[in-house]
């Protein structure tokens, strides 16, 4: 059973689709095979998953930027529309980090900042329509601040640069920026929703009572797959989910395993649509 993943192997979505591989393997009896197909926001693997045999015997194990917030951004979802859930695997928060020589030490701080400095503050994320950058104007929309958005090719050029001081700010997992900031090195100003990585940082709706968002990975089969086999990978995904020492393992990368069922993976890709598109529209973000 191949299981296509839209990354570079090695990156946090390789490691969780390995491990989730290696225990769906030992519960179903068959050999689950990695295959990672990264580049151009993840479409390459999408549209060979969408394309494959709907047996049960290729799935894709993608974030949520690539079958939500990416297709977006391009304005087109007819790749996505053919594949079908199967289930949740985990939830991660980001963290809003800011250059620490900034008189900026709270979130309420930082929107006072932003307007009275209108377009004076830059935001790095790893990429036009990339989750982080649309959570950055989700903030900007929320809070009714300007902030400049400066893409890059990946979150770790953005977050040397906020170190430095060529930006100021931008979103990532807790574990990948807690050493900076514990060295402090860079300021930590809240989480975009509860995690158990969060080390009692605030929740950024505390102060922007309508913001809000998550990353996540889950995995899809191909439309058209019998409903029974999509509900036996489902249910072998639910064990595997549930697996504390792997819960622990992964708590370590910011990855709080969260399993769904069929239905309810569905349901958060509708509210995250509805969501994105929001936030898309009024920045005007286009791939295409």
């Amino acid at each position: 059973m191949r299981v296509l993943v839209p990354f570079a192997a090695g990156g946090p979505a390789d490691l969780v689709a390995r491990e989730i591989a290696q225990r769906l393997g030992e519960d179903l009896g068959r050999a689950f095979i990695i295959e990672n197909q990264g580049g151009a926001g993840g479409k390459l693997a999408v549209i060979n998953v969408a394309r494959a045999e709907p047996d049960g015997y290729t799935l894709l194990f993608p974030a949520s930027g690539n079958v939500v917030s990416h297709p977006l951004a391009e304005r087109d979802m007819s790749t996505v529309e053919q594949l079908v859930p199967i289930g949740l695997v985990s939830n991660s928060a980001h963290v809003l980090v800011i250059n620490p020589t900034l008189p900026i030490r709270t979130m309420a701080d930082l929107v006072a900042y932003a307007k009275a400095n209108p377009g004076k503050l830059h935001f790095g994320s790893a990429g036009t329509g990339a989750v982080a950058h649309l959570g950055m104007e989700m903030l900007k929309l929320d809070a009714g601040i300007d902030i400049v958005h400066v893409p890059y090719r990946g979150t770790s050029q953005a977050v040397i640069d906020v170190m430095s001081g060529q930006i100021q700010a931008t979103f990532s997992s807790m574990p990948s920026l807690k050493g900076m900031i514990d060295q402090g090195t860079l300021r930590a100003l809240g989480m975009t929703s509860k995690s158990r990585a969060d080390s009692g940082l605030p929740l950024i709706s505390d102060t922007v009572p309508a913001f809000g968002y998550t990353t996540w990975y889950g995995l899809f089969a191909p439309k058209g797959t019998p409903p029974a086999i999509v509900e036996k990978i489902s249910a072998s995904l639910k064990k595997a989910v549930a697996d504390k020492a792997l819960q622990e393992k992964l708590a370590v990368q910011g990855m709080d395993l969260d399993w769904s069922s069929p239905a309810e993976l569905d349901a958060l890709m509708k509210k995250d649509i509805a969501k994105w598109s929001k936030v898309i529209e009024a920045a005007n973000i286009r791939l295409k």
